[in-house]
Parts: structure tokens; sequence; C-alpha cells
């Protein structure tokens, strides 16, 4: 496929543009499924599942289930019912907490 660049417009040339990085999208994506088959008949050869010897990281994608949540780590002193893991922002209770001179180890279940 020759085509002519010096002769082609803007829009055109803009066009040609998205088509070929969807054409490098589709191809990568081609070239990564056909890498990982290759490694899974390689490891199946041996007698193993690609699971087996990557420690479960085969490459496909799993499916997208909910996220397992930290145990808490804190405890609002004055209402037991709000708790903090400890990672992300700081809920307001805690910050409140540490400005009125309470310290962390204190609220700590």
């Amino acid at each position: 496929m020759n085509k002519d660049l010096s002769s082609m417009t803007r829009a055109e040339l803009e066009k040609l543009k998205v088509d070929v990085e969807k054409a490098l999208v589709s191809a990568a994506e081609r070239d990564r499924k056909a890498a990982l088959d290759a490694a899974e008949k390689a490891a199946a050869e041996h007698g193993f599942s690609l699971a087996e010897i990557t420690g479960g990281a085969t490459g496909r994608k799993a499916k997208a289930g909910p996220k397992s949540s930290a145990p808490a780590k804190y405890q609002n002193p004055a209402d037991t019912s709000q708790t903090w893991t400890g990672k992300g922002r700081q809920p307001a209770w805690f910050k409140d907490a540490l400005a009125n001179g309470t310290s962390p180890e204190a609220m700590e279940i």
C-alpha cells in the first residue's frame, strides 16, 4: 500500500493516522495473544500449565470482582461504628481526634 502523503489533505492524513493507530493496537493484541498461546503450548509440552510456572499469573484477563477490603485498624472512640483501615484519606473523625490531642495508638483496634 503506497500512498502519496504529500497529495493528501490534512483531514485525510488525520483519518489515516487514526486508522494506523487502531491497526497498531490490534496488531499488538494479536502478537500478545500469539506469544501467550506459544508460552502455554511450551509449558504443556513439559507437563505444566502456564499458571503453575508463573505462579498463577498467565496474562489472561481475570474476571473483575470486588476487591477485598483491608481489616479496620482504627476506631472512632466517640462512635465505635466508625472505623478506618489506615489506608487512603484520613476520615474527618480521625483528623478531629488528632487535633484534639488523641494519639493514633489510642484509636487502634
